[in-house]
């Protein structure tokens, strides 16, 4: 069966942006004037086709990403030519901070993204968030400076926020004609034409020449446009020198290898809301974000020998593919989201999970729209889909040829940084407590579940107070399960400052068959990983831990190191401070001994286990807290009181800057103080000040605050 389109006629796509900068309102646009919709839905009327959760379309957020297949002819092609039409795989992403893992999840898997910006607001700070998530995943992207209609909107201020905080590469490629409720076209600088968006929905594109007190303005910046173009290119540059003007379909070829090369960031604007500019951001999809083709060949690694594997774009190569998402439907059970980087796949087929070493069948394969399913018989390289009938898979693992296994790099996701306990309210719900979790975490890698080994209360982790409200929400909606929860509590970490060694045996005699166990281990802080550095042999290394096994001359059977690892993980779920789990250690297994009859597994963990907790209290231990970075918007006159409060609640402020009439203060504050700062904000500026926060990082807790932390835990 023939492919529907060429594979350079594809493109996979993400619209990624703060929360409340127009996402939606721009896929909703986007899926209208591709053909998929005949109706604009609108999130503050509750209708929109990708926020299709209940919980999504009562909040007006997004919180699940939804992906969208559509079709779309660029505006600039004769209007029966569809020679030219371009098969759009899209994905909308939530913008709050507490889903910040379907962002991260969605560009691992995209080739390119719509970044879209507040017009009033500029650069916010998941704006910021995002794009490092886009950077580390090398994601070309374009911006699209939204709700130029709004009062307060201006492009010349959001621009500049992008230059200064996100990347100096960013390139005017429009100017607005008017700003705020005068807003009514665009001027595009490459071909000096004003587009204007007539009819009820802004579909009858209308091309006019530039307003006359335009036309300088306009020719200064496409005179920088056009020289950071040639700069990309040595030939061209050469000839531009010479005086010879580019052609605008030859600035068009430099300006994408530089844009998918992440040299140059393409900068539009428009007002989705107003339907104003969004068929030009889809040109510019197709004329300058990347199809499966133009990005490098995936690496992966053979597990049989650990040899470096590369797959390119092709139906020929032997198939590969990553699921990045899981998500329960209703009628069909599990879905399981991959993207294929290779090769083809046939519903009713077997296929290897090279993560697992298991096989399994795939029974059904589907496209999806957003929460509708259209089934396929075949995915060819390039093309995401999702999986029906698989059971064992999980997010992060490689679905791939079992003659020819590769393994692709697992996504790396968030620690979470709050936690609250759960318990069901009948028996009734009890069984079906466990099964609605376990379902909500296999879906969502940032939501974590553990049973405090102490009291015996099942404790749930996420990234902030929302998400775990949306848990606790759909756990009651979708699985049916009343629950009584407790208050958000911080997620406290523990690790050390210092070095210390112990030994340890353990001997049990009690007639018959003993145990003994003896390690000497020493432990010190983990030392930061350098990029490039080669793990040795004997080193085996994660995030949060390292373990070196340095053993000579058998004193130590093989067969017992992996039971030392054992204990000493075990060990570090339970700190000696204050009994948190413990982070970034270095665990170096340096001497022991063993008894021919009496060593087992399990007197080798125990021993372990004793070693690491005795060592560990001897190497200067500390409790860690989750930092947050905190951005307050407010007017003038409540200045003061922002900063004192903040400062008072051990935060340090580093940046006030100004917004409109509105002042900035940018701070790091401990997330312990910030639980119920949204009402105390509030009632110090009359309501008029808001705010956003998103984990930084976690720093050491000062000794009068791990006092209180010690006492509370006891």
């Amino acid at each position: 069966m023939a492919r529907e389109y060429p594979i350079e006629k594809l493109r996979n796509f993400g619209i990624i942006a703060h929360i409340d900068a127009g996402k939606t309102t721009t896929s909703e646009r986007v899926l209208y004037y591709t053909g998929k919709t005949h109706k604009i839905g609108e999130v503050h009327d509750g209708d929109t086709t990708t926020d299709w959760m209940e919980q999504e379309r009562e909040r007006g957020i997004t919180i699940c990403s939804a992906a969208i297949t559509c079709y779309w002819n660029p505006s600039y092609m004769p209007k029966g030519d569809l020679s030219k039409k371009v098969m759009f795989n899209i994905i909308d992403t939530p913008g709050h901070i507490d889903f910040t893992a379907e962002v991260k999840r969605s560009l691992r898997v995209l080739d390119g993204a719509v970044v879209v910006f507040d017009g009033v607001a500029g650069v916010e700070p998941q704006s910021e968030t995002n794009w490092r998530y886009a950077d580390e995943g090398n994601v070309p992207r374009i911006c699209f400076i939204n709700k130029l209609d709004r009062t307060g909107g201006s492009f010349e201020r959001s621009y500049q926020s992008i230059l200064d905080r996100l990347t100096k590469n960013a390139v005017r490629m429009q100017l607005p004609i008017g700003e705020e409720s005068n807003f009514n076209g665009i001027i595009d600088l490459l071909t000096l034409k004003a587009y204007y968006f007539d009819g009820e929905m802004g579909d009858q594109i209308r091309i006019e020449e530039i307003p006359a007190d335009r036309v300088e303005e306009a020719k200064k910046y496409r005179a920088m446009l056009v020289e950071k173009i040639v700069e990309q290119d040595d030939k061209m540059m050469a000839e531009f020198f010479e005086g010879k003007e580019p052609s605008i379909d030859e600035l068009k070829v430099v300006l994408r290898k530089a844009t998918i090369a992440n040299k140059i960031v393409p900068v539009l604007t428009g007002s989705a809301l107003k339907n104003k500019g969004t068929q030009l951001m889809l040109d510019a999809v197709v004329d300058y974000l990347p199809s499966p083709l133009d990005i490098p060949p995936v690496k992966g690694v053979d597990p049989r020998n650990g040899e470096i594997v590369m797959r390119s774009a092709s139906d020929e190569e032997p198939f590969t593919a990553l699921a990045f998402k899981l998500q329960t439907d209703p009628f069909v059970g599990q879905l399981t989201y991959f993207r294929v980087y290779a090769g083809t796949i046939k519903s009713g087929v077997y296929i290897y999970n090279s993560t697992t070493g298991e096989r399994e069948r795939l029974g059904r394969v589907v496209r999806m729209q957003a929460d509708q399913r259209e089934d396929l018989e075949i995915v060819y390289a390039g093309e995401i889909a999702a999986a029906v009938g698989l059971k064992n898979a999980k997010t992060s693992h490689t679905l791939c040829d079992e003659e020819q296994p590769i393994q692709l790099d697992q996504i790396k996701f968030p620690e979470p940084v709050i936690n609250l306990k759960i318990e069901p309210k009948t028996k009734a719900d009890q069984e079906k407590m466990g099964y609605a979790l376990k379902k909500l975490s296999d879906e969502d890698p940032t939501f974590k579940i553990k049973s405090d080994a102490e009291t015996g209360e099942t404790v749930i982790m996420g990234m902030g107070e929302l998400h775990l409200d949306i848990i606790v929400d759909r756990m009651k909606r979708e699985f049916n399960v009343e629950a009584n929860v407790g208050k958000p509590q911080v997620a406290y970490k523990e690790t050390i400052l210092g070095e210390a060694e112990e030994e340890h045996k353990y001997i049990k005699q009690s007639g018959g068959k003993g145990q003994y166990g003896h390690v000497k281990i020493i432990i010190k802080p983990l030392p930061p990983i350098v990029e490039g550095e080669k793990v040795k042999k004997n080193v085996k290394r994660t995030e949060h831990f390292e373990f070196i096994d340095s053993i000579k001359g058998g004193a130590i059977p093989q067969e017992f190191i992996p039971a030392v690892e054992k204990g000493i993980i075990e060990s570090m779920e339970r700190g000696v401070v204050a009994g948190y789990k413990m982070v970034n250690i270095s665990c170096e297994l340096i001497y022991g001994s063993y008894h021919d009859v009496d060593s087992s597994e399990l007197a080798y963990k125990i021993a372990a286990s004793m070693a690491f907790q005795d060592a560990a209290k001897r190497a200067k231990p500390v409790i860690l807290e989750p930092i947050m970075k905190v951005e307050v918007i407010t007017p003038e006159k409540f200045m003061g009181d922002v900063t004192g409060y903040l400062s008072s609640k051990r935060g340090q402020i580093e940046e006030m800057t100004e917004r409109g009439m509105n002042k900035v203060v940018r701070a790091k504050v401990p997330l312990a103080e910030m639980f119920g700062y949204a009402t105390s904000l509030r009632s110090m500026t009359e309501g008029r000040a808001s705010f956003t926060m998103e984990p930084d990082h976690y720093d050491v807790v000062p000794p009068n605050v791990a006092k209180e932390i010690i006492e509370a835990r006891k």
